[in-house]
């Protein structure tokens, strides 16, 4: 297994595996209704053997290489994690995510992990697009999507139900051109 270092702050970037259910089901518990308020992750992760499908489905996503998932690490503590929902390398398309507890929140995590999986994306698997799909009411994971130098595609009204109302979903982009040109840029922070 390898570990990534996400800045001199204890921060590192690790692939979750399956093995890993008991500890991502333990942090999905700590942060379940922080996450959930835009995310459905904590409807899907309720117990251990749903914990480990989940991951599983990612591990067989992973092996065909149309998906990957992550988790960010402090101080050797699962406290989010990012991830390509979907990757599509015929078409040279990926959908990043994220999701972290409270105790992450505010510290510019999501951001150097999703940089990490972007240049990874576009250097090494050939991704040309990589698109963030977050609610109109997240401003959290907006704000990050501009720091990734992503632009805004478009706001489809009302197209998804979540926990009984209707949500508009952003489509956030960034092409490998101008992945490329914003990384040589000096950095704006995290």
């Amino acid at each position: 297994m390898y570990a990534r270092s996400l800045g001199d702050d204890g921060a590192e970037l690790r692939p979750l595996e399956p093995w890993q259910a008991e500890e991502f089901l333990a942090h999905i518990e700590r942060g379940r209704e922080f996450i959930g308020q835009y995310v459905g992750l904590p409807d899907v992760v309720t117990n251990l053997e749903s914990s480990r499908a989940h991951l599983s489905s990612y591990a067989e996503k992973a092996a065909a290489d149309t998906g990957r998932i992550h988790g960010i690490w402090m101080d050797g503590k699962l406290v989010g994690g990012v991830l390509f929902r979907t990757m599509d390398l015929a078409s040279g398309t990926a959908e990043a995510g994220c999701w972290l507890e409270p105790s992450a929140a505010g510290r510019g995590l999501v951001t150097r992990a999703v940089r990490v999986l972007i240049d990874w994306a576009v250097e090494e698997r050939g991704i040309h697009r990589v698109e963030w799909h977050v609610s109109s009411a997240n401003a959290p994971s907006i704000a990050v999507a501009r720091r990734l130098g992503m632009t805004k595609d478009g706001v489809l009204r009302e197209s998804y139900p979540y926990r009984g109302k209707r949500h508009d979903m952003e489509v956030w982009s960034v092409l490998a051109p101008e992945w490329r040109a914003g990384r040589e840029k000096p950095s704006e922070g995290c």
